[in-house]
């Protein structure tokens, strides 16, 4: 019993080891290419160099959390190779410890690291992911124009055509917001005029206004049921929709009450549920990665051919990477229930990486 604790903190503390070494080199990576991408953002602004390595540290941890589960089956993959050529895996089968044994302990870590993920480090990396694009988006030319939805509906701030435009609407529906009402004002931020309207089609820039109607500034109707009547918007149907597109910024605890309120404005919710799924997934993909690189290391032997394992883990991270994007489409789209979608590559990863052990445990 003694040994066999010994041996499994043993193979524990290594394989925690490799990850962060691992884990170290993907954020200094990550670190140097965003590094670049802001510099080149900011090279119109005079603001130095401390404002794109300050938003390159905000934005790294969150490049590292997407990408964790590569950083596992690499770190899978090199700490296998690590034991089994330095013959530690022959030394370890001595003491009787099986390759099924071996390859369990790193499995549980990743499990337990993808729990902490999700529930502890998710919401500190959300909440720099917000920072960085508040940071990021004071510098853009088009802060002029705003949108936000809040549990009092859809709120868009434009500047267009000389006017300042503030407009509200109950809730999308389709392409049409339901309940709109735009108000409009001068430079000067002086009250002329506002459209209230039953709905408007904004498929287009060019909002068709229904069954609206025109008040200006001492409440006098001038307008009323006019089938012409349009506004002219920076914003359509498409841009909309888009205010949530980043959802790392939204935390796993905070997903599902996002899920609810956007679903209350008429908007589509399956990007956030996919990404609600993804979340719950995330331990049991990290362990999917432990048993496949297991399956690529102690189950195959090519000698001392590391490039071998190199291309391995190459093809197989692209593989899973396009599989998984590809499944997440076809929730998305409605091609596949949502759950189904994001499950089944992991299920699949889990059915060959099991037919794969069954080898591994007879050597």
């Amino acid at each position: 019993m003694l040994r066999s604790y010994i041996l499994n903190n043993y193979l524990g503390k290594e394989f925690l080891k490799v990850i962060f070494n691992t884990s170290l080199i993907f954020f200094c990576l990550g670190f140097v290419l965003n590094l670049f991408e802001e510099i080149n953002f900011f090279k119109d602004y005079n603001t130095g160099f401390q404002m794109p390595i300050f938003l390159t540290m905000l934005f790294v941890p969150s490049l590292l959390y997407n990408m964790f589960p590569f950083v596992v089956l690499i770190s899978g993959i090199w700490f296998f190779l690590k034991i089994k050529k330095t013959d530690e895996v022959i030394a370890l089968k001595v003491s009787g410890i099986s390759n099924l044994s071996v390859i369990i302990i790193p499995g549980i870590l990743s499990f337990i690291l993808g729990i902490i993920f999700v529930t502890s480090l998710n919401p500190i990396i959300s909440v720099l992911v917000k920072k960085y694009e508040n940071i990021k988006g004071s510098y853009q030319q088009n802060q002029e124009y705003l949108s936000s939805i809040t549990v009092n509906g859809i709120w868009i701030k434009e500047k267009n055509l000389g006017k300042n435009n503030l407009i509200r609407a109950v809730r999308l529906e389709d392409k049409k917001l339901i309940g709109i009402s735009i108000y409009q004002f001068d430079n000067d931020n002086n009250f002329i005029q506002r459209i209230e309207a039953k709905s408007a089609d904004i498929s287009s820039l060019l909002w068709v206004i229904e069954g609206g109607k025109v008040i200006d500034k001492k409440g006098k109707i001038t307008s009323e049921n006019d089938t012409n009547l349009t506004y002219k918007s920076n914003y359509d149907l498409k841009k909309l929709k888009s205010v949530y597109k980043n959802l790392d910024t939204i935390s796993f605890w905070n997903l599902n009450k996002e899920i609810k309120k956007i679903e209350a404005s008429g908007y589509s919710t399956s990007e956030m549920k996919a990404k609600f799924q993804q979340y719950l997934s995330f331990p049991c993909f990290l362990l999917s990665m432990i048993l496949l690189s297991g399956v690529f290391t102690l189950g195959v032997g090519f000698k001392e051919n590391n490039w071998i394992y190199v291309f391995l883990t190459i093809i197989s991270s692209v593989l899973i990477f396009y599989f998984v994007k590809f499944s997440a489409a076809l929730g998305q789209t409605d091609k596949l229930p949502i759950e189904i979608s994001v499950w089944m590559p992991i299920i699949i990863i889990f059915i060959f990486s099991g037919i794969g052990l069954l080898h591994v445990n007879e050597k």
